[in-house]
């Protein structure tokens, strides 16, 4: 399944620093077109259930305590090889190591704390927009 969407999700830390306006600029200054987009916060069993494929790893507690200690940005993009571009803009998951200009390289602070969310495949951009946009046809 290929598609030209893809879901993002600015994380607490990123919001908490005022930088949703210079992130979303970054993205459509890029080509992505925003489809859909939501502020909202994530309770405890909602970050649990997004993130359950890291359940049995040692930072799960941190992951669901940090997704939950503020607002959160979710979006469905859009744009020609819209996984692959996507992960390419935001950078490498540690910021240390991401290019310049990315914005994990730009708004990031560490590995966990890492700005922002995109996923991995066009079978988890689906799963992912679907968790936080039910109801609504976006791939």
């Amino acid at each position: 399944m290929i598609t030209n969407r893809t879901f993002t999700m600015i994380k607490p830390d990123a919001v908490e620093n005022g930088y949703i306006g210079p992130i979303l600029e970054k993205i459509t200054a890029a080509g992505f077109k925003i489809v859909a987009m939501k502020y909202t916060q994530l309770s405890k069993r909602d970050a649990e259930a997004f993130y359950a494929i890291h359940s049995e790893r040692p930072f799960f507690g941190e992951l669901v305590a940090f997704m939950t200690r503020g607002p959160i940005v979710a979006a469905i993009l859009e744009k020609d090889n819209a996984v692959e571009d996507f992960r390419a803009l935001i950078g490498a998951t540690n910021p240390a190591e991401a290019a310049e200009g990315t914005i994990r390289k730009l708004y990031a602070t560490s590995i966990g704390e890492n700005a922002i969310h995109g996923s991995d495949s066009d079978e988890n951009a689906a799963i992912e927009g679907a968790f936080h946009f039910s109801g609504r046809e976006i791939f």
